[in-house]
């Protein structure tokens, strides 16, 4: 005969008045979490209650029931009706519904409490989006739905977000095919073919993270925060039809222009109505691109401008402005730091006076009529205009009158243009390189590692002498150390070999160097004080000499220190078998060039210096690039990549060792080398995050 199986019974639900109901001392939840008191007494007020009080009748001494219930279970719905009582919205006598477990009952009320907190599952984010959905296509607004739900709008929009997914990338979501991160960097796109196709890519690889969908989905878009977009401007972008893709999920600097072709299109748009604006100044030539090759002006000569004086209206502002900077700083003397808007204050004094003093220039007419002037593009995506350079062959022919006796004048126009000369105009191009050394990649090697290509040494040496000059003019001590090295070794010992620094001072010209160069960090220091300096020297020769002559000590050294940064050479070349310098020469210089580098502590990790596909990674084997990968990050992270194919390899290797602080040895510098390999080994050792595909 079968065993019958015995039935519950449930407890009764009855109304029972508010002011017969008290808070149990057996609720075990002590720690405020998730809705405050307010915002449940406000959904309450808005809704109702939706779940009922769990109570239990308070016994007297005889365990007879007294009319009252105690509330282990649903304290903080109780809390916020007696709120809502407190601001007479509640009567005290409202009825409330209310599950009663019977008086003695073997299961404690801190087992009943304990029971309704734990045993409650979270909403699934997928339930949650498609509710919010159903309430906004029923006439609700995403601050509605926020406001109901007391989140914050970015919450709602957050979630109604995952609208742009896939309806098969949300199946598979739904049966915990990806994680709710994952599913979010699909958002981005709007695209659900693409979507689908990115998750066949990313599902069959090792590595799925969210970085890498969000990677593929972007890889053919142009960053908001790119020089071009800046110059632009996003809302001309989107009036001109082009899209963007945003992502809510996690910081995207403006997110990403899918169009880039309309974006260059209004690029060089903007940039010839800039430079018609600019030739209808009387030039005879405006040359336009979206950057010029390092060092483009080398070859022509500049026409002196004058600059335009300041109206009574600047001055009166420039002397107000100066006025209130300086009854800033004495107010706050004594202070450790500013306050924060009056530190933003002093911020846009400045910039004011900056914009003040740099004057324009002004330019005869007739000079204008042989000369030119080059439009481009800045680094920060500002216009650049480069006035007041002639060609060789429009420069004048006849010498200017002198007293000498051979009625020559070494300083006449065309000979040498004032001071300026002297010290080279630093450009501010970003891509173009000479073609002096034909373009190489490292062949592929079937055992061990070869050195590195002479083109690609070339530019990365050239990247060095650049933060070796920077480093060198910051620091007119070691300057002029290194200026009395090289003139008494000169001058007593004849030493052979050339030197890394080029003493009478001509500049050593970089033809070759990688894209980003002209960009760095060194570059924009160096043409930021040679602008100074370029600024402050007066044109006539006699004047130079006594303005020299009369600079303090401090001052004399930094121009000599700038003036010789231009001849420091750390520059690799390859010489031809019987040229007028020999390798060794070369070998030479290189290992003085390294001992100033140690002098300084030059680091060019901090000068800006990251491996990127452009610059080194797609330019060396796969080898090479694992030996890269294997020194910053540890064998493990290298190994994880190995099987990939080589651009896919130089892709990742670039991601892996961003911020690493990881250089070429071409790049290092003796004493800084040893600590840094440490360092980004001992961080390697750390990524666990990083999978590979």
């Amino acid at each position: 005969m079968a065993t019958a199986i015995p039935k519950i019974s449930l407890s009764s639900s009855r109304d029972i008045p508010f002011n017969r109901l008290v808070l149990s001392q057996s609720n075990v939840r002590r720690v405020k979490s998730g809705l405050s008191i307010e915002e449940l007494a406000r959904d309450i007020e808005r809704r109702g209650l939706l779940q009922s009080l769990n109570v239990r009748p308070v016994l007297d001494g005889e365990g007879g029931e007294i009319g009252t219930y105690e509330v282990p279970a649903g304290g903080r719905r109780f809390r916020a009706l007696e709120l809502l009582v407190k601001q007479k919205k509640l009567a005290k006598t409202a009825p409330v519904p209310c599950v009663v477990r019977e008086a003695g009952s073997a299961i404690l009320a801190e087992d009943d409490s304990l029971a309704e907190n734990v045993q409650r599952v979270a909403l699934h984010p997928l339930d949650q989006f498609r509710a919010f959905r159903d309430m906004l296509e029923k006439g609700m607004s995403e601050e509605e739905i926020a406001a109901a739900f007391f989140v914050a709008p970015a919450v709602v929009r957050q979630r109604l977000r995952l609208m742009t997914v896939s309806d098969k990338l949300l199946d598979i979501y739904e049966q915990d095919g990806m994680r709710l991160e994952q599913l979010m960097a699909f958002s981005i796109s709007d695209d659900h073919a693409r979507q689908e196709q990115v998750w066949e890519i990313v599902s069959q690889s090792h590595n799925r993270e969210p970085y890498v969908v969000r990677r593929v989905l972007t890889e053919k878009t142009v960053r908001a925060s790119d020089r071009r977009v800046r110059f632009v401007g996003l809302d001309i972008y989107l009036a001109a039809g082009g899209h963007i893709m945003r992502d809510l999920f996690e910081a995207d600097d403006g997110g990403w222009l899918q169009d880039p072709a309309i974006l260059d299109r209004l690029v060089m748009e903007k940039l010839h109505a800039a430079a018609e604006d600019i030739r209808a100044e009387g030039w005879k030539w405006v040359e336009t691109a979206l950057s010029f090759p390092w060092g483009h002006t080398r070859q022509f000569a500049e026409i002196d401008g004058t600059e335009v004086p300041l109206t009574n209206e600047e001055t009166a502002r420039l002397e107000a402005l100066r006025a209130e900077q300086e009854a800033i700083e004495a107010e706050y003397a004594q202070a450790d730091e500013y306050p924060e808007e009056v530190d933003a204050r002093l911020g846009e004094i400045e910039q004011a006076i900056l914009a003040l003093e740099e004057r324009p220039l002004a330019f005869d007419p007739a000079d204008m009529a042989r000369a030119g002037t080059f439009v481009s593009l800045d680094s920060d995506g500002t216009l650049q205009v480069e006035r007041g350079f002639v060609l060789p062959e429009d420069m004048p022919t006849e010498p200017k009158e002198t007293n000498d006796a051979d009625g020559s004048d070494e300083y006449a126009h065309g000979a040498y243009d004032g001071p300026n000369e002297r010290i080279a105009d630093y450009g501010s191009d970003e891509g173009a390189v000479g073609d002096s050394i034909a373009a190489d990649v490292e062949p592929e090697e079937e055992d061990g590692i070869k050195p590195l290509p002479d083109r690609l040494l070339t530019e990365l040496t050239a990247w060095r002498t650049l933060a070796l000059r920077d480093a060198f003019a910051s620091n007119p001590h070691i300057a002029l150390t290194e200026l009395l090295h090289t003139l008494v070794r000169d001058v007593y010992w004849q030493t052979s070999g050339a030197d890394c620094l080029e003493a009478y001072v001509r500049e050593i010209s970089l033809p070759v160097h990688s894209p980003d160069m002209p960009g760095s960090l060194p570059a924009h220091a160096l043409r930021q004080r040679n602008e100074g300096w370029k600024h402050d020297l007066p044109d006539d020769e006699d004047a130079l000499w006594r303005w020299i002559d009369g600079l303090d000590d401090t001052s004399r050294m930094a121009l000599l220190a700038h003036c010789l940064s231009f001849g420091v050479n750390a520059l690799y070349e390859r010489m031809p078998a019987y040229g007028a310098v020999s390798q060794r020469s070369v070998t030479e210089r290189l290992k003085r060039a390294d001992r100033l580098a140690s002098a300084l502590s030059l680091d060019l990790v901090e000068a800006g210096w990251q491996p990127t596909v452009e610059n080194y990674l797609g330019r060396v084997t796969k080898a090479r690039i694992l030996q890269a990968v294997r020194e910053a990050r540890g064998g493990e992270t290298a190994d994880r990549i190995a099987h990939l194919k080589k651009p896919d390899m130089a892709r990742e290797a670039e991601r892996l060792l961003d911020g690493s602080g990881w250089l070429p040895e071409a790049l290092r510098t003796v004493g800084l080398a040893d600590q840094a390999q440490v360092e980004t080994v001992t961080a390697g050792g750390d990524m666990e995050a990083i999978a590979a595909e």
